[in-house]
């Protein structure tokens, strides 16, 4: 009989939840969910040695565990940070997480460009959560911006290295998904970039899910450009009968057109299926695809804004048993009555 695997307690913003030993305290917050999570750019759970990269998950260790209750001296990564039985995090109800957070994030932002207005990826995009919680009105650098050219980088992918925040993703993805990776960070400092090598092209059957694990606008869909904002489509989750990969997608659709092809994700933004590129890039026509119905999309996003209306004649239940929220039925039949009196 197999001897029983002792789990560690862990307390992050005064919710405590027990974990197995090796958990990152990123993992155990998005074990206990809500607001506690911190955000994460470079960290993907689907693809190993992810993290460490964009520090925006920084936490306050403020008792390090039971044998050595000590508080850590410095922020730490939560997504390459162990927890220890006993540990006490604080996330949100830490100012200098949050202030360590906001320096990132301005960090991240110093090349950035503000082109939200025609990236594709916005709506979706975790860096303008980032900037609308954290960043600052202004930049404080004296120096110019480093700019680049929008480059293919094969024959479905764009590459707008401007909005890249090297947070290896891409590289990872390649790296365990594929046979083959044509791409890397080249040079160091702040003159690394994304590229191939020379005369390569990405092009291979699931290189298309560099898109999806991109977290920025940095790498788009060649066949979806430009073709509409994501709050004017509608998700939709679909199956199709495919030999290279499951065959489960979200058919992003405007009207009866399907704008684009992408894999589905979780409320954490990560992929839970790999989709082929048959899939993502050729297969645009609805009669290709089994339509199961309209996607919930978990984060808050303006994805979701208006998709999905609550029904008129339901209502939710308040914290008082006896008491009901009311609804649009509910409205009607008391302004009739409010008429009659009349």
């Amino acid at each position: 009989m197999s001897e029983e695997v002792k789990k560690f307690k862990v307390t992050i913003d005064g919710h405590t939840t027990e974990v197995l030993p090796g958990t990152s305290i990123l993992e155990a917050a998005r074990q206990i969910g809500g607001k506690s999570v911190p955000p994460a750019m470079c960290y993907y759970s689907k693809l190993e040695t992810s993290g460490g990269r964009c520090r925006t998950c920084l936490v306050e260790v403020s008792k390090g565990s039971e044998a050595d209750p000590r508080p850590m001296p410095k922020l730490v990564a939560s997504c390459r940070t162990g927890v220890m039985d006993g540990m006490e995090v604080k996330n949100l109800t830490s100012e200098k997480a949050q202030e360590g957070r906001k320096a990132v994030t301005e960090f991240l932002l110093v090349n950035h460009p503000l082109d939200c207005p025609v990236c594709d990826q916005a709506g979706e995009c975790h860096l303008q959560d980032l900037a609308y919680e954290h960043g600052n009105p202004e930049t404080r650098t004296e120096f110019e911006r480093n700019t680049y050219d929008a480059d293919d980088i094969g024959p479905y992918i764009k590459l707008n290295m401007n909005r890249c925040i090297l947070c290896a993703r891409c590289v990872l993805a390649a790296n365990q998904l594929t046979e083959k990776r044509e791409h890397g960070i080249l040079y160091r400092g702040d003159h690394a970039e994304i590229s191939t090598m020379l005369n390569k092209a990405l092009d291979n059957d699931f290189i298309g899910n560099v898109i999806d694990v991109c977290p920025v606008g940095a790498l788009t869909d060649r066949t979806a450009r430009f073709a509409s904002r994501v709050w004017f489509t509608k998700p939709y989750n679909a199956t199709c009968t495919c030999t290279k990969c499951s065959g489960k997608a979200v058919l992003w659709m405007k009207g009866d057109e399907v704008v684009r092809v992408t894999a589905r994700k979780d409320q954490y933004g990560e992929v839970e299926d790999w989709i082929c590129d048959e899939c993502r890039f050729h297969k645009k026509d609805t009669s290709l695809w089994n339509i199961e119905g309209p996607r919930h999309i978990d984060r808050h996003s303006v994805i979701s804004l208006n998709h999905y209306e609550k029904k008129t004649d339901s209502y939710n239940v308040l914290e008082n048993s006896e008491a009901k929220e009311i609804g649009l039925k509910d409205e009607i039949e008391i302004e009739k009555l409010d008429n009659e009196t009349i």
